[in-house]
């Protein structure tokens, strides 16, 4: 008992350790997450052959219908590869950094590794941002402007799929201006990843810091118009860090009503 308060009992008068019941999640869902921690576990490299459909309901007790709706999922996100008459396959596309490397480490669902890829992301998108407002030219500021106004239309309009274009074509508009290939590219893995994380943790969603992501480009847009390139790492950071802070309560969100 703590601070007075009364703990429930079980049987013989033992207290109730049972955890309170989570919200409902679908099959497939939680079925998709543990193809991909079977993956790790069996420690499948990108192009590996996989467990047959029929292989993987018997061993997560589910149906070969569960199955194969989460393939579709993991499928979509470019984690798994389904080849007619040959069978499921780890994804084996490789970006410029080895994108299959890191997409066969990252679970998309393991907290840990959510934030181990913000932390990452604050790192690329500050340095990006840093270079930007010192390398940025005429046309690749407007193509900046042109997102950053994309997103804010989604915004206005609740078109999810409007502002998620925008969002990514700002991001990426910022690395493209920061004139290192090898910041691009990181970028747009990073995003990847978290996309994959939305997917199948949050089904898509984003939480409620859409407003202020488009208040936080503007500042980011802002900094690096006016050539200001500590301004624009700061507003970079503070972006990611808000993001964060974002994603974090959704998660309790769900987690806990």
């Amino acid at each position: 008992m703590t601070d007075g308060a009364l703990v429930p009992e079980g049987p013989a008068g033992q207290p109730d350790t049972t955890p309170a019941p989570g919200p409902y999640r679908p099959g497939y869902e939680l079925v998709s997450e543990q193809i991909l921690q079977l993956i790790a576990e069996l420690d499948l490299r990108p192009g590996d052959r996989m467990p047959t459909e029929n292989e993987l309901a018997a061993r997560m007790g589910t149906s070969r219908t569960v199955v194969r709706e989460a393939v579709k999922i993991l499928s979509a996100i470019g984690r798994v590869r389904a080849h007619k008459g040959r069978g499921l396959y780890v994804a084996d596309d490789e970006g410029m950094l080895g994108s299959s490397r890191w997409g066969g480490f990252f679970l998309p669902t393991n907290l840990d590794h959510v934030y181990m890829l913000f932390e990452f992301r604050r790192v690329q998108e500050t340095a990006a941002s840093r270079l930007a407002a010192t390398h940025a030219t005429p046309a690749e500021l407007r193509a900046i402007a042109a997102a950053a106004d994309t997103c804010r239309q989604g915004h206005l309009t609740h078109q999810l799929p409007l502002f998620e274009r925008g969002d990514d074509d700002f991001h990426l508009a910022v690395a493209e201006a920061s004139h290192n290939q090898f910041l691009v590219a990181a970028v747009r893995e990073a995003r990847r990843l978290q996309h994959q994380s939305s997917t199948i943790g949050l089904h898509g969603t984003v939480g409620g810091h859409a407003a202020e992501a488009v208040e936080e480009h503007l500042a980011i847009y802002e900094a690096i118009r006016d050539g200001d390139p500590e301004a624009a790492a700061t507003a970079a950071g503070l972006h990611i860090d808000n993001t964060l802070q974002d994603y974090r309560s959704e998660i309790q969100r769900r987690l806990f009503g």
